[in-house]
């Protein structure tokens, strides 16, 4: 083993502990200050926990127009450590009615606490509803209609949505889920969604749940159209393709209008059971992650024979790239039975001419494989440029998409990415990324060094949805971008977390999406010789 390689391993210190329990977070908002006289705000809340000393976002909620005492039906799933303080921020921002991301939005103000005192229902500028999961990952699909529903408009339809509570056992009524608003229609077809079965009725299938119809205005004060009640049990009906319906009742009217029948009829076109397999289903099932490596070794870096650049090799203190590259392919390799890593470095001009500038290709053994060519290779290259990665995306994406049609789960690959600069093929890059989004693939895009990496940020998905140059979104949020300077004061194992955090959602929502299930681990034998 190279003393770099061991040094950059040893400084790692990567650990991890059980997760407790699983809790979920629901939120609540009372009297947003209007910041605009001429309308109310748009109201969407940023989580964001605290790692090794940085913020890193975990999710948001949806945005909910016109309103300043807004319920949320997003759910926040978090990972519960009893013996770690989990620290949490909440910011509220006011977002642009024509762009749902943060660039363009008005931050309204941020609460900090601790997951402990979120679990306790500690007295906030919000409402913060915690509960634990009870172990059941079953999810629900559900698709609701309506017919005849009353018009409460006067120049047009109704425009109606239907919103499901669930009745808690202290007699409180939790948002579960809340469709989108079908405009100008008394016969509604929502879209179908899922929700968990915890969510839904805490695995109780006789809970009551309250369903209220609603005709959704703009200025916010929404008309009531009816509701009704059901419960889970009554849902199930709709599995064998039957349809289960309800009477909407709008008890003023049943009091007041001697001949009133109802409201309109709410219809459940379909229940399914959807069974929600783990990262590690898929792991124990033989599906094998995929780890490939991209370096750049543009002339921005700096000569690597001068201590200032990048990539200078210290005899005892790994750079940068040596240390993003150990922190991320150990815990990958872990992952992939044979340890050959395809190694990718762009951006340099190669012998024995050097006219040319080449995105070289080799086939490695092991991420100490990896570092002691990178090590081998930098005397003899030219560093030239430019900071091309969409051929890279291209090459890993091209694999991936033979990987589609065998329809099994056993391989996934994640390409890692480090570079100094701002990319310049940027439309090219989005382009890529879109199609890579259909495959099996995830991507890690590291930062090395003090450029400004704003620009970075777009590729990441998390403010608002990354698009290619003719407008396609992506189908799944399958980048993540850390600049390594964020990590250079906290522990090596926590750039590792912060990348590697959302690969486990990512490989499990593209093989539920296509509806491929792991294969049960009978099926996959794993056998490793033993020794060193």
């Amino acid at each position: 083993m190279s003393d770099i390689y061991e040094s950059a391993a040893n400084s790692l210190g990567l650990f991890s502990s059980p997760c407790l329990t699983k809790v979920e977070l629901r939120l609540t908002c009372k009297g947003i200050s209007d910041r605009d006289a001429l309308s109310k705000p748009d109201p969407c809340i940023v989580l964001n926990m605290q790692s090794h000393g940085q913020w890193m976002e975990v999710d948001r909620t949806e945005v909910i127009r016109s309103c300043v005492n807004p319920t949320y039906s997003k759910v926040f799933t978090l990972d519960f450590y009893f013996e770690e303080v989990q620290r949490l921020r909440f910011e509220l921002y006011d977002i642009n009615s024509s762009h749902n991301g943060l660039k363009e939005a008005i931050f309204l103000g941020s609460v900090e606490c601790t997951l402990g005192q979120a679990l306790i229902k500690g007295k906030m500028c919000f409402q913060i509803t915690a509960e634990e999961l009870t172990g059941n990952d079953d999810y629900i699909e559900l698709s609701f209609s309506a017919r005849k529903l009353d018009d409460k408009d006067f120049f047009s339809k109704s425009d109606p949505f239907l919103e499901i509570h669930r009745l808690n056992d202290d007699a409180t009524l939790q948002l579960v889920y809340r469709t989108e608003t079908v405009m100008n229609n008394l016969n509604p077809v929502w879209k179908t969604f899922k929700v968990s079965l915890n969510s839904l009725c805490s695995g109780d299938h006789e809970r009551k749940l309250q369903c209220t119809v609603w005709d959704w205005d703009s200025n916010g004060k929404h008309d009531y159209i009816g509701e009704f009640e059901a419960t889970f049990k009554e849902m199930r009906g709709a599995i064998d393709g039957r349809q289960v319906q309800w009477p909407c009742i709008n008890p003023k009217y049943k009091v007041k209008k001697k001949n009133y029948k109802n409201s309109g009829i709410v219809i459940l076109n379909q229940c399914k059971i959807i069974k929600m397999h783990s990262f590690l289903d898929y792991i124990m099932g033989g599906c094998q992650i995929q780890f490939t490596v991209a370096i750049d070794f543009t002339a921005s870096n700096g000569d690597p024979r001068n201590s200032c650049s990048l990539h200078y090799i210290h005899p005892y203190q790994p750079n940068e790239y040596l240390k993003a590259l150990v922190a991320v392919g150990e815990i990958c390799q872990d992952y992939d039975s044979d340890k050959m890593f395809p190694a990718f470095g762009f951006g340099a001009r190669i012998p024995p001419d050097y006219k040319t500038v080449s995105d070289c290709f080799c086939v490695l053994s092991g991420i100490q494989g990896v570092v002691e060519a990178y090590q081998a290779c930098l005397p003899k290259l030219q560093l030239y440029g430019p900071t091309n990665i969409a051929p890279i995306i291209q090459k890993v994406a091209k694999s991936a998409s033979q990987e589609v049609h065998t329809k099994e789960a056993m391989q996934y690959f994640i390409l890692l990415i480090l570079t100094d600069g701002v990319i310049t093929d940027m439309a090219d890059t989005r382009e890529a990324i879109v199609q890579a989004s259909h495959l099996p693939m995830s991507i890690i895009i590291v930062g090395v060094g003090n450029a400004d990496f704003s620009d970075m940020q777009m590729l990441d998905g998390d403010d608002g949805i990354l698009r290619s140059p003719k407008g396609e979104p992506v189908l799944r949020d399958i980048v993540q971008f850390v600049p390594f300077r964020n990590f250079k004061h906290a522990s090596p194992a926590a750039l590792a977390k912060s990348v590697l955090a959302e690969v486990p959602n990512q490989v499990v929502d593209y093989y539920n999406s296509k509806g491929i299930k792991p294969k049960v681990p009978s099926q996959y034998q794993s056998s490793r010789p033993f020794g060193p």
